[in-house]
Parts: structure tokens; C-alpha cells; sequence
């Protein structure tokens, strides 16, 4: 059985330098940029540059150049990070993972990169149709990138005419062996687990199950969701959905369509909620996006953003016992086969003609070995534990 490890700053004989935000970014929506490095972290090889800056002062000085270079086209000059960085050694690939396109101005700190880094990509995850404008200047900087791939769908092609490099789609992924409940699933005793935009008539209606039945619902109770810890918050997650039945995931900015020009595209959470076994609940995204990477029968049962009769919704799925079971095999089985970071990792690797490396290659067979073994019930999926025979 494969087991995660935790990346080193250095690794013997790297050939892939990551500079990741992990030490100055802490909200909790970055969480699966960083588990994506580390994952990277486990089957390549990889030294990991984590600059330091107070979040507080950050905040200040990335502010600050966000709106000069939005205003003054000073892209390659600006340098958020306050701090000038230069590489000891020679990597066959930088790679940085933008979850904004204000978190391209880090690049800036690491001088003469270009020289010392024979291929480099970018992959950003957020960037919205209507805002491209305001980020044109931004967005140049990928053009110093030999790869550059997109989370987002809905302006990929927008953004692809509007660079010089090559530019491709690639949805999110997730840690699947993280998120997969083995060898041991503990009892999903979660009836509903709630975070992030939610609907105040549904919430009210899941409050009131709670106060009257044994039913338990978690939800989030804090405005300005920041981490003291990213490996121990998103263990306290992936756990928390491991134990979860229902798990709702709505689409992006659900309630804030004036901003995505009325595009929908995907969310981390639909990915992490399939890949843990829950049965997702909520909104979709229309569109190509989803419909091809989410693929299968359920992989989101179709609700209501608002829904005052919730109980009643969820009394009837409990209802078909055998269609949640089949829901949580298949969610898991194509999380294994599909959406795992290494299957993305692989195609950054190739579309700037790099191997993958022999972990690579042990950890696909592996999530297919996983994914045969729950396919043909092998692995029974019980309510509240894993059979293994």
C-alpha cells in the first residue's frame, strides 16, 4: 500500500522546483493547491521554495502591486514578496500553482528563474470571464511560462487568444488515496456535512433536523476561514468527509452570478466529496465541465440551492439504501481512475516533454488495483465500514 509522505524542502538530485505560498497564504480555499504540490511532492522529485513574509504585511504589499500593475503595465518589475531570491542550482521544470492571478507576481522574487529553469508551467485555477480585463496585465506574465493550464473552462479560450504560449483546460484533481476511506471506514455517524456558501432556507431547514432528531449536521460557524495549520486542517477535513453521508456542493459563486458573466464552471468540492465516498448533494455547473469530468450516474443528485423541505428530500434518498451505496462505489471508483493528482501531474509533465517517474507509475497501478477491487465489491462498501476480502 502506498503512503503519503511529507515533501521535503530538498530532495537528492531534483529535478522540479515548486515555489508554493503555503508560508504567507492561509485561507482555507487554498488548501487543495497545496495538497496538489505535496502530492507532487510524494512522486517526483521536487524541492519546494516556501518563501516567508508576514501575512499581515502581505496583504499590505500585495494590494499594493496588484493595483499598480493592474493600472501601470510593470508586470516583470513588481515584487509583492519584498524579497529577492536567487536559485543555487540548475531544475528541468519550475512550477507554480496560481490560485488568483495576483499570485503570478511571486515569480518576480526569484531572479533570473528563466536561465536557471529549462521548462517552466503555471496552472491557474480562478480567474472569471468578466474580470479578464482587469487582469490583462497580470496575465501577460504567463507568457515567460512554456506551458500555461487553466482550472476554469468557462474562459479558457478567452484566456488562450489572449496569450502567446501554449495554454490548455485541465480541471482540479484531489489526493485520492487521502480521500479514500481505507482500509478502514469508519462509520459515516455525519448526516450532512455544509461548508463554505450556503443557502439560509436550506441551513435553517438542516438546523431544525438537528434540534428535533438524532441527526447530525456540520457546517461552518466563521466568517474569514484561515488556517493555523494546512496539514491539520485539511486532515480534520478529509476526515470529517470520510464520516459524512450527504455532502453538499453547490457551484461556484452560486449566490454571486454577476461576477463569472454568467459562466459556470467547477469546484474543488465536487472533486473532494466524490473522491471521500459521500453522496453529493446541490447546484451543479452547467456545461461541458462537468458534464464530461463528472461523468456518471449521481455524481451529483441534482438540489435546489434553496430547499425548505430538506427533510423530506433526504428522508426520500435514505429511502433507496442500494442507490446510495451504488453512488458512493462509483463516485470513489472514478475518483481513482480519473481524478487523481497524478494523472494531472502526468499531462504538465508531457506538454513540455518530460517523463513521468517510476512512483508515478506504482501509484496509477495502484489506484487502479483500488479501483478493480471496489468495482467488483471486493472492497464492500457497508454502512459504517469497509469489508476487505
Amino acid at each position: 500500500m502506498l503512503v503519503n509522505k511529507t515533501p521535503s524542502i530538498s530532495v537528492k538530485n531534483p529535478r522540479i522546483l515548486i515555489l508554493s505560498l503555503r508560508e504567507i497564504k492561509f485561507h482555507v480555499s487554498r488548501c487543495f493547491l497545496y495538497e496538489f504540490e505535496d502530492a507532487i511532492a510524494n512522486f517526483d522529485m521536487v524541492d519546494m521554495l516556501t518563501p516567508r513574509l508576514s501575512p499581515d504585511l502581505f496583504k499590505i504589499t500585495n494590494n499594493l502591486a496588484t493595483h499598480t500593475v493592474k493600472w501601470l503595465n510593470l508586470n516583470q518589475m513588481i515584487n509583492p514578496l519584498m524579497q529577492n531570491i536567487r536559485l543555487k542550482q540548475e531544475y528541468e521544470l519550475i512550477f507554480i500553482f496560481c490560485q488568483y492571478p495576483s499570485d503570478l507576481l511571486a515569480i518576480n522574487s526569484l531572479k533570473g528563474w528563466r536561465q536557471k529553469c529549462q521548462k517552466a508551467v503555471c496552472f491557474l485555477d480562478e480567474v472569471w470571464l468578466e474580470e479578464l480585463e482587469q487582469w490583462k496585465n497580470h496575465l501577460e506574465i504567463l507568457n515567460d511560462f512554456d506551458a500555461v493550464f487553466l482550472a476554469q473552462f468557462s474562459c479558457f479560450y478567452q484566456v488562450a487568444e489572449m496569450l502567446k504560449t501554449s495554454c490548455y483546460w485541465m480541471p482540479m484533481s484531489v489526493d485520492a488515496l487521502k480521500f479514500f476511506p481505507y482500509p478502514v471506514q469508519p462509520e459515516r455517524s455525519v448526516d450532512v456535512y455544509n461548508i463554505g456558501r450556503r443557502s439560509p432556507v436550506t441551513h435553517q431547514g438542516l438546523l431544525d433536523m438537528a434540534g428535533k432528531q438524532d441527526f447530525f449536521y456540520v457546517y461552518d460557524t466563521l466568517k474569514s476561514l484561515y488556517m493555523r495549520n494546512y496539514s491539520d486542517h485539511r486532515q480534520m477535513y478529509i476526515n470529517l468527509l470520510k464520516r459524512s453521508r450527504y455532502f453538499i456542493a453547490n457551484k461556484p459563486k452560486i449566490e454571486q452570478a454577476y461576477n463569472t458573466g454568467g459562466k459556470d464552471d467547477l469546484s474543488s468540492r465536487f472533486f473532494e466529496g466524490a473522491a471521500a465516498g459521500t453522496v453529493i448533494l446541490g447546484v451543479p455547473p452547467e456545461g461541458e465541465a462537468f458534464t464530461t469530468t463528472f461523468n456518471w450516474e449521481d455524481a451529483v443528485i441534482p438540489m435546489p440551492y434553496d430547499v425548505p423541505n430538506i427533510a423530506e428530500f433526504i428522508a426520500e434518498l435514505d429511502a433507496q439504501p442500494e442507490r446510495l451505496e451504488s453512488i458512493r462505489r462509483n463516485n470513489m471508483v472514478n475518483s481513482l481512475l480519473h481524478h487523481d493528482s497524478v494523472y494531472r501531474w502526468e499531462k504538465i509533465l508531457q506538454s513540455v516533454g518530460m517523463d513521468s517517474t517510476p512512483e508515478m507509475e506504482t501509484r496509477k497501478a495502484y489506484l487502479q488495483e483500488l479501483a478493480g477491487r471496489v468495482s467488483s465489491q471486493e472492497i464492500s462498501m457497508e454502512e459504517g465500514k469497509t469489508v476487505c476480502s
